[in-house]
C-alpha cells in the first residue's frame, strides 16, 4: 500500500525523528537520495550540466546539498538563488563542492528572464528546489517566469513540484511540471491526487527513517497485495447463498445495454454466489447468462440506477428503503434521500457537480474536496470517477486509485464498475473496501484489455472487452 500524509502529519513526524538525530542528519539523508536519483535519471554524472533552482526553505537546502554531491562527482552544477536568503550551510557546501552560483537580480523581471535563459538553455537537468511542503499553491511571478523559460529541460522536483497544493492535490496557479519527483519519508497527498499528481511525473520515495513516527495516512493507494488480502475469497465450506446474492435493477427500453453490462460484470467478477436481475433487459440477460435468476427475490446487496432513465423515483426509493448495501449509479443519483448510510454512490464529475450544485470544473479541480463533501452530506461512501478515482468514506477515510488507462473513458464503463462493486458488497465486504477493490479491479481489467498490462502499446477497449478481462484481473492477484 502506498500511504500519503498531509503536511501537519509530516511536520509532527519530522520533529519526533529529528529529536533522535544529530542536527542536519535528515537533510543529508534526503540530499544523498536526491543526488542518487538524479544520477540514475541522467544515466551519467561526469560532465552533466545541472541547474539547481533553490528557494529559501529546506527544499532549497536539499537541492544545494545534492548539487554539491553531484559537483564532486564531476557534474557542472549551477545554482540560481530564487530568494534573498537560502539555507546557509547548504550554500557553503555547494560552493565548496565546486558549484557555481547565479544570484538573480531583483531589479525587474527582464533580468530574471535573461538569467533563466542563460542557465536553462543548455542544461541536461533542472533540480526544482524552489518551494516545498510549506509553500502555498502557485508560484511567485519571478519563479513562474523562470520556469517558463526552462521548457524542454528535464526537471527533477525535490519532495513535491513547486507550486502544487500539497494537502489537496489542487493546482491554482503557475507550478512546476516535473519529469521525476524525489520525495522523502512518505508520499504527500498532492503526489497521488489529481490534478497535481500529473505534475509530479514519476515518483521515487527516499527512506529517511520517518515511517515509525507517521500517523494514520491521510490517503491510501491500494496495490495488488492489498487487493489479494482484502478480497472475499470463497472457502471450502462456501455455498452459493453463503457467498451472497446480488440484485440488479438496471436498464430500460431505451438503455437495454446498461442492464446487460451491469449483470455481465457481476457474473464475471464472481464473488457473489448468485445474481438476480429485475429490469427491462431481462430477455437479453437471460440469453447471455442463463445462470442469472430473473425476477425479485432475497438479496444481500443491490445495484440500482444504471440506464434506468428518468421517472424512476419509486424504483430507486423502494430499493434504498430496504436498507441493504446498494450501489447507486447514473440515473439513480437523481433520487437520493437525505441520508443513505448503506449506499455507495458512483458519480462522475458532471453528476457530482449537479448533486453539489457547483460547476463541473470545480469538481475536477478539487476532487478530494468534492468527494469528501458528498460523503459527509449523504453519510455514505462516494466513488468520484476520474483519471485517478477518489473513494471517500463518511468517517473521513480516503483512497485514490492508480490502476487503469485513459481508454477506460468509454460508454458502458461505469455500468461495468457498478456491477463489480455490487458483487463485492453482496459477498460481504464493507462499503469502503468494496468500492476501493472494485475500482482497482475495474482499472486493472482495463489495463489487461488495452494491452498496457503486458507491455504492449495501449489500445482502445469496449465495455464488453472490459468485462471479459475481469476474471484475468482477479486471477492475477489470487496468488
Amino acid at each position: 500500500m502506498r500511504q500519503a500524509h498531509n503536511v501537519e502529519q509530516i511536520r509532527s513526524a519530522e520533529a519526533a525523528l529529528m529529536a533522535t538525530q544529530p542536527e542536519g542528519a535528515l537533510m543529508q539523508r534526503a540530499a544523498a537520495g536526491l543526488a542518487a536519483a538524479c544520477a540514475d535519471y541522467l544515466g551519467w554524472v561526469y560532465g552533466a550540466r545541472i541547474l539547481v533552482l533553490a528557494g529559501s526553505g529546506n527544499n532549497g537546502g536539499d537541492a544545494l546539498y545534492a548539487g554539491a554531491r553531484l559537483a564532486r562527482r564531476g557534474a557542472l552544477v549551477t545554482a540560481m538563488l530564487l530568494a534573498d536568503q537560502v539555507h546557509p550551510e547548504a550554500l557553503r557546501a555547494f560552493r565548496r563542492g565546486g558549484g557555481q552560483v547565479v544570484d538573480l537580480p531583483r531589479k525587474g523581471k527582464a533580468d530574471d528572464a535573461t538569467a533563466a535563459r542563460h542557465g536553462g538553455g543548455s542544461v541536461d537537468l533542472v533540480i526544482d528546489g524552489i518551494v516545498g511542503i510549506g509553500g502555498q499553491p502557485g508560484l511567485r511571478e519571478a519563479a513562474a517566469e523562470i520556469i517558463g523559460q526552462l521548457l524542454g529541460a528535464p526537471v527533477v522536483a525535490v519532495d513535491v513540484p513547486s507550486g502544487i497544493g500539497v494537502d489537496t492535490g489542487e493546482i491554482s496557479g503557475p507550478h512546476v511540471k516535473a519529469d521525476l519527483t524525489v520525495t522523502f519519508g512518505t508520499h504527500k497527498v498532492g503526489l497521488v491526487v489529481e490534478p497535481a499528481a500529473s505534475a509530479a511525473g514519476s515518483v521515487e520515495l527516499v527512506d529517511i527513517g520517518l515511517s515509525p513516527y507517521l500517523a494514520t495516512p491521510a490517503v491510501e493507494v491500494l496495490d495488488a497485495a492489498d487487493v489479494r488480502r482484502l478480497l472475499p475469497w470463497p472457502g471450502h465450506a462456501s455455498h452459493k447463498y453463503s457467498r451472497g446474492v446480488l440484485g440488479i435493477a438496471a436498464g430500460s427500453p431505451q438503455y437495454t445495454g446498461a442492464g446487460l453490462l451491469v449483470t455481465s460484470a457481476a457474473v464475471a467478477t464472481g464473488f457473489a454466489g448468485m445474481v438476480r436481475y429485475d429490469g427491462a433487459s431481462a430477455d437479453l440477460v437471460r440469453s447471455a447468462h442463463p445462470e442469472v435468476v430473473i425476477g425479485k427475490g432475497q438479496v444481500q446487496a443491490w445495484v440500482v440506477g444504471s440506464g434506468v432513465g428518468d421517472g424512476q423515483e419509486q424504483l430507486v426509493g423502494q430499493i434504498l428503503a430496504e436498507g441493504l448495501p446498494t450501489v447507486v449509479d447514473a440515473d439513480g443519483l437523481r433520487h437520493l434521500p437525505p441520508r443513505c448510510e448503506w449506499a455507495v454512490l458512483t458519480p462522475h464529475a458532471g453528476e457530482l457537480a449537479r448533486l453539489l450544485d457547483v460547476p463541473r470544473q470545480e469538481v475536477e479541480a478539487r476532487m478530494l474536496w468534492a468527494a469528501t463533501a458528498a460523503a459527509s452530506r449523504w453519510h455514505c461512501v462516494v466513488v468520484l470517477k476520474g483519471p485517478r478515482t477518489v473513494i471517500a468514506a463518511p468517517d473521513g477515510r480516503l483512497r485514490v486509485n492508480h490502476s487503469g488507462v485513459p481508454w477506460l473513458a468509454t460508454a458502458g464503463s461505469g455500468d461495468v464498475l457498478a456491477g463489480v462493486i455490487g458483487t463485492l458488497l453482496a459477498a460481504g465486504l464493507d462499503s469502503f473496501d468494496a468500492a476501493s477493490l472494485g475500482v482497482w479491479l475495474h482499472g486493472t481489467a482495463a489495463e489487461l484489455a488495452s494491452g498496457a498490462a503486458v507491455g504492449e502499446a495501449s489500445g482502445p477497449i469496449s465495455a464488453s472487452a472490459l468485462v471479459a478481462s475481469i476474471p484475468p484481473a482477479i486471477r492475477g492477484v489470487s496468488g
